[in-house]
C-alpha cells in the first residue's frame, strides 16, 4: 500500500506535493484522509518492530520517487528528497513509542552506506570545484564527486537492490559518462581555439587544471599510428583456435607489449604474468570461448586494481607509487577493448578503489586522484568509437611520428576531437552552431 501510495502520487502530483506527502509519511507520521492505507501499513511495521523491513520499504520508495522525477526530467527535485532526512529535528522529545522507534530508524538509515547512495543522485547540483564560493554556497564538494558515475556502478550491479534503484542508478552513471565525455571533447576544442575573450565559460570537467591538454595529448600519442583498438582486433584474430593455455601466453605477450621496461623488470609485475598464466589450469587444453574470455579478463582486472578484502592490489600500489598511472590505464584499457563485456567489471572495481581511498584527504592521496583522472580521461577517449581524437601536427606539413619531445607535443601539434553520431563523423565546433547554422564536416 506504501508503494502504491507514493506511485500514484509521484505520476500524478507535482514533486513539491510528492515531497509534502512523502515526509507526512515517514518523516512527520502525519495522517490524512489521502494517505491512510498507507500510514496503516507504516504502522503495523512500527508496531511489530519489522526494522529491516521498514528499512528496504523506505529506501525503495526514495528510488520511486527519484526514478519517476528522472523519467518526467525533474531531476532538480532530487536534492530536496535528500536533505529533507537532514531538516528533521531529532533532539525533539517524543512522547509515544512508535514515533520513537520511527525516529531512530530515521537516523539509522541517514548514517547507513544506503542513504550515501541516496546522495551521489545530487552530485550534478553540487558547485563544481575552482569555483568563486560565497557564503550562501555549498561546502566545496568532496574529490570524489567527480568519479560518481563510477560510484553508481555498484548500485545497478547488485541484484538486491529494487529494479527502481538499479533502473536509475545505470541511467544516471551513463548519463553523467555521456557528459562528461562531451565537456572534455567541448573543452579541448574551445580552449585551443585562441579565442580568449570568448572563454569566460569553459569548464574544465577534470581535475587536472592547465595541465589536461597535455595529458591528452600524451595519452593519444602514447598508442602510436594505429590505435588501441586496431591492434585489440589484431590479437583477438590471432587468438581464434588457440587453447586456453596458448592464449593466455599470447595474453601477456598483448599486455607486455608497448609497457615500461622498469615495469615489465620489476618482480611485482614479472608476479602479475605467473599468476595470469597459472589461472584455470583445468582448462588448459579446452579451446577459448566467450565465457573463459570473460573470466579471465575479470580476474586480471582484479590482479591489476583490488583483489582480496576490497584492498588493492600490490601491483596498482607498485605501480601508481612508481609514477606509472598511464601504464597501468593503458593495461585496462587494452583488456577492455579486447573484452568489452567486462567494462562493467573494470568499473566496479574503480568504484570500490574510489571507496577505499575516499576517506582520505586529496592532499594525503594525489597520486591515487591522479590515476583517476588519467582512467576517466582515457576511456573518454578510447574506450567509446563515438568520439575520436587526432593529433595534428600544425608547425609543418608532416605527419606526426608520435616520438616528439614533451615540449615540441606541446607547442607543435593539435588535438582535434570529431564527435561520430552514426552517419558521417563531424569537428566538434569552438562555438556552438545556431540553428541555421550545421556542423563542420
Amino acid at each position: 500500500m506504501i508503494y502504491k501510495f507514493l506511485l500514484d502520487v509521484v505520476r500524478n502530483c507535482s514533486p513539491e506535493i510528492t515531497l509534502d506527502e512523502f515526509k507526512a509519511l515517514f518523516l512527520e507520521h502525519r495522517s490524512h484522509p489521502g494517505n491512510l492505507s498507507a500510514f496503516s501499513d507504516l504502522i503495523l511495521l512500527l508496531k511489530h518492530n519489522e526494522k529491516d523491513e521498514f528499512l528496504g520499504t523506505l529506501k525503495r520508495c526514495c528510488y520511486i520517487l527519484v526514478n519517476n522525477w528522472e523519467t518526467q526530467r525533474k531531476t532538480h527535485c532530487i536534492p530536496a528528497l535528500v536533505s529533507s532526512f537532514t531538516d528533521v529535528n531529532w533532539n525533539a522529545p517524543i512522547a509515544s513509542k512508535p514515533r520513537q522507534r520511527l525516529q531512530a530508524w530515521l537516523q539509522e538509515f541517514v548514517t547507513s552506506q544506503d542513504y550515501d547512495d541516496l546522495k551521489l543522485f545530487t552530485a550534478q547540483h553540487l558547485r563544481p570545484q575552482g569555483e568563486t564560493k560565497t557564503e550562501k554556497d555549498a561546502p566545496e564538494p568532496h574529490w570524489s564527486t567527480r568519479y560518481t558515475s563510477y560510484l553508481l556502478v555498484p548500485q545497478f550491479m547488485n541484484a538486491e537492490n529494487s529494479p527502481e534503484q538499479r533502473a536509475v542508478a545505470q541511467k544516471r552513471s551513463q548519463e553523467l559518462k555521456d557528459k562528461f565525455k562531451f565537456d572534455l571533447a567541448m573543452y579541448t576544442a574551445r580552449s585551443q581555439s585562441g579565442l580568449q575573450g570568448r572563454q569566460t565559460d569553459l569548464q574544465n570537467p577534470t581535475g587536472l587544471g592547465d595541465d589536461v591538454l597535455r595529458l591528452i595529448k600524451t595519452i593519444v600519442a602514447r598508442q602510436g599510428r594505429y590505435s588501441y583498438s586496431h591492434f585489440a582486433n589484431i590479437f583477438l584474430k590471432q587468438i581464434q583456435g588457440l587453447s586456453y593455455d596458448e592464449f593466455k601466453g599470447a595474453l601477456c605477450k598483448y599486455l607486455s607489449y608497448s609497457t615500461d621496461s622498469t615495469v615489465q623488470k620489476n618482480s611485482v609485475s614479472k608476479q602479475l604474468l605467473r599468476r595470469i598464466q597459472n589461472l584455470y589450469p583445468n582448462y588448459s587444453d579446452d579451446g577459448l570461448d566467450d565465457a573463459l574470455l570473460l573470466r579471465t579478463c575479470n580476474r586480471v582486472i582484479d590482479f591489476l586494481t583490488i583483489e582480496r578484502n576490497d584492498t588493492p592490489s600490490d601491483f596498482f600500489v607498485f605501480i601508481l607509487t612508481q609514477g606509472h598511472a598511464l601504464t597501468l590505464v593503458v593495461l585496462l584499457l587494452k583488456i577492455a577493448l579486447v573484452c568489452p563485456n567486462t567494462r562493467t567489471h573494470l568499473d566496479y572495481q574503480v568504484a570500490k578503489l574510489i571507496r577505499y581511498y575516499m576517506q582520505y584527504p586529496v592532499d594525503d592521496c594525489d597520486w591515487v586522484v591522479h590515476f583517476f583522472e588519467v582512467f576517466n580521461i582515457a576511456f573518454a577517449i578510447h574506450g567509446d568509437r563515438n568520439v575520436e581524437y587526432n593529433l595534428i601536427r600544425i608547425r609543418s606539413g608532416n605527419t606526426a611520428d608520435y616520438d616528439s619531445a614533451d615540449q615540441d607535443l606541446m607547442e607543435n601539434y593539435r588535438i582535434f576531437s570529431q564527435y561520430k553520431d552514426g552517419a558521417s563523423p563531424k569537428l566538434i565546433p569552438f562555438e556552438k552552431p545556431s540553428s541555421r547554422q550545421s556542423m563542420t564536416s
